[in-house]
């Protein structure tokens, strides 16, 4: 259950104004956002390639009108079903696994290694559990033409498209949660367009593959959002503030906390 897009996505404002109209003809609300990406700089062989033929999809609509009140759970029974013992001890391998790339994440961006192996645990237990298998464009196109949310996911399914043409990632890996969400740490288009960092060097920014571009990206958006280096991140710190940008919901920032706390041994 993705609970990061249900809430993120919820939250996001100053989204841009689109010309496409959601409702009607679906083909022909598809027609107008290839214009719009084509307005937007996009090459006709990427919209092709994306748009063409493509359909709405029913499950997507159904499972984002069952996301209301996702977390209607104390913070002991929510973390109690993600911070398991087992969770904690990978998470404590991986710290030392990657220590080398996590110190330099850290010396760059200022956010602890146990803050962004919890995030990284928490959102696709790092890297291994389910990051979604729902083609993006689908996804988003059927959300963009669902007028209660339009303009946002217009604007996400144009940073999708940004992203394949970028080169970042093949059609083929544009896969992600109902909500499309990408990659390890379950980045919106848009997020993985304004703060996803090639950390590894090699000229593109892979948020599936690549882990170092994964937990650099992932402490940029902290960083962007006001994370303040050395400084305390548990409820009413500053660092626990910049960790809305991430997820809004007291209890899931909570629990990123209690996630680290663990990981770091205390």
């Amino acid at each position: 259950m993705r609970v990061f897009a249900a809430v993120l996505i919820s939250l996001l404002v100053s989204t841009p104004a689109f010309a496409a109209r959601c409702g009607g003809d679906f083909q022909t609300f598809v027609s107008a956002m290839s214009q719009e990406a084509a307005a937007a700089g996009i090459s006709q062989g990427v919209i092709s390639q994306a748009l063409s033929g493509v359909t709405q999809d029913p499950a997507v609509l159904s499972f984002d009108r069952r996301q209301r009140g996702t977390f209607n759970k104390t913070f002991e029974q929510y973390v109690a079903t993600r911070v398991g013992s087992g969770r904690v001890n990978t998470g404590k391998a991986m710290l030392q696994r990657h220590a080398a790339l996590l110190s330099r994440v850290q010396q760059r961006f200022g956010v602890p290694p146990e803050i962004i192996v919890a995030i990284w645990g928490l959102e696709s237990d790092f890297g291994k559990g389910d990051i979604g298998k729902m083609p993006v464009i689908r996804t988003l196109a059927t959300m963009a033409h669902d007028c209660r949310r339009t303009e946002l996911f217009q604007g996400e399914l144009l940073a999708a498209l940004k992203i394949v043409q970028r080169g970042d990632l093949p059609l083929r890996d544009l896969v992600g949660a109902y909500a499309g969400e990408l990659g390890q740490t379950q980045f919106l288009p848009s997020s993985y367009i304004k703060y996803g960092v090639d950390f590894d060097g090699n000229g593109h920014v892979d948020l599936r593959h690549s882990v170092p571009d994964v937990l650099a990206s992932t402490a940029n958006l902290l960083k962007t959002a006001g994370w303040r280096a050395g400084g305390d991140y548990h409820e009413g710190s500053a660092n626990f503030e910049a960790m809305r940008e991430w997820n809004r919901a007291t209890i899931y920032r909570k629990t990123i906390g209690y996630f680290a706390d663990r990981l770091a041994g205390r």
